[in-house]
C-alpha cells in the first residue's frame, strides 16, 4: 500500500476547513472521495476541495471498494451508526468527536468493532498527537511539576445561529458533547486514570434545549481533581494549566492549535518559568498520518476505542449531576 485511500462521509464544514486541508498535506495518504446525501453538493464540496470522486449518498461512498478509511465528521447523532455502517462494508475508520450521544451507544461501535477486529476504528482527539500535549505529558510524567494534582481548564465561542447543528438538541448539539468532551479528555489523557465522581452545573438553553454554559468539577482520587467550564455562548476562549505540589505547565491553545504559527506553552518550577515554543505544524496531518501507519502496518491506533467509551461515561455523569445538582459515581 503506498498510499492509504480516505473517503469523506459529508460534506461538513469543518472537514473543509480544518481537517481536509491537514490530510492533504500527508504523503502518506490519497483524499479520494466524498459522500454526501445530495449530490450537487458533494460535487461543489470535491471541486472547492480538490477531490476527485463525489458520491450522492452515503450508502455509494461505503460501497466504493478503492476507499480504505472513513473519516466521519457528520453530526452527532450520525457517529455510531454510520460508523458501523463503515465497518460492515469493510472499511477503517476515523470518527469526530464526541464518539457518541451516550456511553451505551459508544458501547454498540465498540461491540462491532470487535466483530471487525482486523478494521482500525478511533476517536478523533487531533489534540493527543500535538507535540504541546506531548510534551506537557512528559513534563508532568517525569516529575517536573512535582505531584500533579489539579487540571482546569477553558473553552468557549459564541454561537447562537438556530441553523447550526451544535445548537439542535435532538441531534445532539450543545457545549457539553462538542467542547466539555476536550475538557474531559484533557484531564483523562494527562493523569492516566478515570475520575471517581462528577458534579456539575448546567445553563440550558431556554430556545435551543441544548446545553449553554456547563461547569463541572470532577475527583480522580488521591487530591488529584479538574475543573473545567465550556459555553457555546461566551467570548471565544481557550487555556488549560496543570498544577502540581512543585510547578505548573500551561497550554495557551490547548484544542485548536494553529497549522500556520508556532505553539507555546509555559513550565513553572519555583520562580523560573520556561517558554516551551514548538515549530509550525498541523495537528490534522499529525492523527491522520498516526491512523493511516497503523492501517499499513496493521498495529494499533494511538488511542483505542475503550477510550472513548470511557469518555463518554464521563460525559453521561456530568449531564445526570447537572440534572440533580449531586455527585454522581462513575
Amino acid at each position: 500500500m503506498d498510499k492509504v485511500r480516505w473517503g469523506v462521509l459529508s460534506t461538513s464544514d469543518f472537514a473543509e476547513r480544518k481537517f481536509i486541508p491537514g490530510l492533504q498535506k500527508s504523503p502518506l495518504i490519497d483524499v479520494a472521495a466524498v459522500g454526501s446525501r445530495d449530490l450537487g453538493r458533494a460535487r461543489a464540496f470535491a471541486d472547492r476541495c480538490g477531490i476527485a470522486t463525489a458520491y450522492g449518498s452515503y450508502e455509494e461512498l461505503l460501497a466504493d471498494p478503492t476507499i480504505d478509511v472513513i473519516y466521519n465528521p457528520a453530526a452527532n447523532h450520525l457517529h455510531v451508526p454510520w460508523s458501523i455502517r463503515a465497518l460492515e462494508a469493510g472499511k477503517h475508520v476515523l470518527c469526530e468527536k464526541p464518539i457518541g450521544l451516550s456511553a451505551a451507544e459508544a458501547e454498540e461501535l465498540l461491540r462491532a468493532s470487535r466483530r471487525h477486529p482486523r478494521l482500525k476504528v478511533m476517536e478523533a482527539f487531533m489534540y493527543r498527537l500535538h507535540p504541546q500535549w506531548q510534551r506537557a505529558r512528559a513534563i508532568v510524567n517525569e516529575g517536573g511539576i512535582g505531584e500533579a494534582r489539579v487540571l482546569q481548564s477553558f473553552f468557549s465561542f459564541f454561537g447562537d445561529d438556530p441553523r447550526n447543528i451544535r445548537n439542535q438538541a435532538a441531534i445532539g448539539g450543545g457545549g457539553l458533547l462538542d467542547l466539555g468532551c476536550y475538557n474531559i479528555s484533557y484531564a483523562r489523557f494527562i493523569f492516566g486514570a478515570e475520575p471517581r465522581r462528577v458534579v456539575a452545573a448546567i445553563d440550558p438553553d431556554p430556545v435551543f434545549g441544548t446545553d449553554r454554559i456547563v461547569s463541572a468539577l470532577l475527583d480522580f482520587g488521591g487530591s488529584r481533581t479538574s475543573s473545567f467550564h465550556c459555553s457555546m455562548q461566551l467570548d471565544p476562549y481557550q487555556r488549560a494549566n496543570i498544577l502540581g505540589t512543585a510547578g505548573r505547565v500551561e497550554i495557551e491553545i490547548p484544542c485548536n492549535a494553529p497549522p500556520d504559527r508556532p505553539c507555546k506553552i509555559w513550565h513553572q518550577r519555583g520562580d523560573r518559568i520556561d517558554e516551551i515554543v514548538f515549530p509550525i505544524c498541523d495537528q490534522y496531518t499529525l492523527e491522520t498520518d498516526a491512523f493511516s501507519l497503523a492501517v499499513m502496518n496493521d498495529t494499533p491506533v494511538p488511542t483505542p476505542l475503550e477510550d472513548a467509551v470511557a469518555n463518554m461515561r464521563v460525559i453521561d455523569a456530568v449531564v445526570a449531576s447537572g440534572r440533580t445538582g449531586r455527585w454522581v459515581e462513575i
